[in-house]
């Protein structure tokens, strides 16, 4: 069974798919960018904002299917410069202070709207 998961406080999606899927008890969200839905506009401000943003996305999604970071196996983070891995990181590691999820963080020639950013991530109903 599959059902789809949309939160009012997360960005719309910009293309033919879903914000999350629920299948079972995985739920599978897609990558987030930092636009602030609150106010409709990208944030463009340092790389540690931006993943701020995408973080808050992501939690809006998790919290309308009923989770939360802990719940979270894995995240993909696809960054436009590895230069900033660090910096991505020290924010991200905010929200997952204990028992981290897996992950990879890949370097990609571009992103949506030509944002720094963007991450994914899976989480399960245990």
């Amino acid at each position: 069974m599959k059902k789809i998961i949309n939160s009012a406080k997360a960005p719309a999606p910009i293309g033919p798919y879903s914000q999350a899927v629920r299948s079972g008890d995985t739920l599978y969200v897609s990558g987030q960018i930092p636009l602030d839905q609150s106010i409709d506009k990208l944030v463009e401000g340092s790389i540690e904002e931006e993943t701020e943003q995408v973080m808050k996305n992501l939690s809006f999604i998790l919290e309308e299917a009923g989770l939360s970071f802990e719940h979270v196996l894995k995240c993909s983070i696809f960054v436009s410069d590895m230069g900033n891995f660090s910096r991505i990181n020290a924010v991200y590691g905010k929200y997952f202070e204990n028992n981290p999820p897996a992950r990879e963080t890949v370097e990609v020639s571009g992103l949506p709207k030509g944002v720094n950013v963007e991450i994914s991530c899976i989480a399960s109903f245990f």
